[in-house]
């Protein structure tokens, strides 16, 4: 398992490559923006028609970092479905294998501008989640301290190559989407320096995280 560790908030916290947030004190896995059944969603509203396995290859990952880590504690946060009707349109394939990881679990579902209504599957919804001094939400506020955020799926150049990346400051640190098909904002749009501070690092995620200064 490859990983960068840092420390927020007092609490040790693991970057993992996969891009998925471990807090070993808590076996607590983090994931953000799963964007489940982006494809069905597009072929539903008459959009770009694309392969239907972005959400297979997704659970794919997710169980991976799961078992990597043994985690017990998993929260999502926020844009976990493309819409509100995503999770309907789920293969029923797919609705096993997310309930197979599910299982045994304590898991929390945190809402997100995509995903706003309540889930029909189990575990727990809420807006946030704060756990020992971490706040858990799906975008992040500013002047907020001690935040795990997602929402943005930012994006680091490096060599001419574009990679999803953890921005991490003294404050907060915002994760890259951990789904396939999702799009990336740039580090240096204004949306995301002024979130940072002028330390921030970004941490590639890949076949091997890299921590480098937040290109700006």
């Amino acid at each position: 398992m490859n990983f960068h560790p840092f420390t927020l908030a007092d609490e040790a916290l693991l970057a993992l490559a996969s891009g998925a947030l471990y807090w070993p004190a808590q076996d607590l896995l983090c994931v953000s923006d799963l964007h489940l059944g982006k494809s069905e969603r597009l072929a539903r509203r008459g959009g770009v028609l694309l392969p239907p396995y972005e959400t297979r290859e997704t659970l794919t990952r997710l169980d991976a970092a799961l078992g990597a880590t043994g985690a017990r504690q998993v929260i999502c946060l926020g844009d976990s479905f493309d819409d509100g009707a995503a999770e309907g349109g789920l293969a029923e394939d797919d609705r096993l294998q997310l309930s197979a990881l599910m299982a045994g679990r304590s898991w929390t579902w945190i809402a997100g501008n995509h995903d706003p209504a309540p889930l029909v599957l189990g575990g727990t919804h809420r807006a946030e989640v704060r756990a020992g001094t971490l706040t858990f939400r799906h975008i992040a506020v500013p002047g907020a301290t001690g935040e795990v955020s997602g929402h943005f799926h930012p994006k680091a150049t490096v060599a001419g190559r574009s990679r999803p990346c953890f921005l991490i400051d003294a404050a907060r640190v915002i994760l890259p989407a951990f789904g396939c098909y999702t799009g990336g904002l740039r580090t240096a749009d204004p949306a995301l320096a002024a979130l940072l501070g002028p330390q921030a690092l970004a941490v590639l995620t890949g076949p091997r995280t890299l921590a480098i200064p937040m290109p700006r």
